[in-house]
């Protein structure tokens, strides 16, 4: 059967982790908690320590903003793990009730009308009006004998789930390690941290600009640059 709406396949890889989770959403969920974490120390530092520059970091502080920060990334892992399977169950229920539009039209040209509605915005602009016509009556075609899938939950809609946790803790332990080393020095254990989120950002985009066919060098600064950013509003705000 014709697939009428482009999906976003997972390509054969030989990780644990590429076989839960696409490379896209990999990279996604690695930017979203690196920037998460960033964001919420800086944000916790600017509420616990401003306006008290000579504050030394206690050993009780410091284990309070990273189990919270953990806790946040992991929350934000689970919430987009959720997300995920609910929105590919959604998608399934779309080409659901896609298929029963086809099959309950009044007319032939009715049904390629509602096939012309979902495709007619990707292959516009690269067919002619006659070539769109012929592959829109041979999608109808297949799709006469065709039979809705199934909408529920299903094995890999919760491998995606398990597999958008496991990267946005894994993402951030680079940048924890700085506070296990360096546990008599918090000041620069704390920068050690945001240099590494950076690094990490900036890999993460530069992998992601190779995959989609991007200039991987712009990807990466672009992504750095929005942490720069937020560590700079900070250091304004008096953080």
């Amino acid at each position: 059967m014709v697939t009428l709406k482009p999906k976003h396949r997972t390509p054969p890889e030989t990780s644990f982790l590429g076989r839960l989770i696409t490379p896209i959403d990999w990279l996604a969920e690695t930017i979203f908690s690196i920037l998460l974490l960033l964001t919420f120390m800086l944000a916790y530092g600017l509420i616990r320590f401003s306006g008290v520059p000579e504050q030394l970091l206690s050993h009780d502080s410091i284990n309070e903003m990273l189990v919270g920060a953990v806790s946040a990334v992991l929350a934000w892992g689970l919430i987009d793990g959720i997300m995920y399977a609910l929105l590919s169950t959604f998608e399934r229920g779309e080409s659901h009730r896609l298929l029963k539009e086809i099959k309950a039209a009044s007319s032939e040209q009715d049904a390629v009308d509602i096939v012309a509605e979902e495709l007619d915005y990707w292959l516009e602009p690269i067919t002619s009006e006659d070539d769109r016509g012929s592959l829109y009556l041979s999608i109808l075609t297949h799709l006469k004998n065709g039979k809705p899938r199934k909408i529920g939950l299903k094995g890999d809609d919760l491998a995606g789930l398990v597999g958008h946790v496991l990267v946005a803790v894994l993402a951030v332990i680079p940048s924890l390690l700085p506070f296990l080393l360096l546990r008599n020095n918090y000041d620069l254990a704390i920068i050690i941290s945001v240099i590494v989120s950076f690094i990490v950002l900036y890999a993460a985009g530069f992998r992601w600009g190779k995959y989609t066919g991007a200039n991987p060098w712009i990807a990466g600064l672009l992504i750095m640059s929005v942490a720069v950013a937020l560590v700079l509003i900070a250091y304004l705000m008096g953080g």
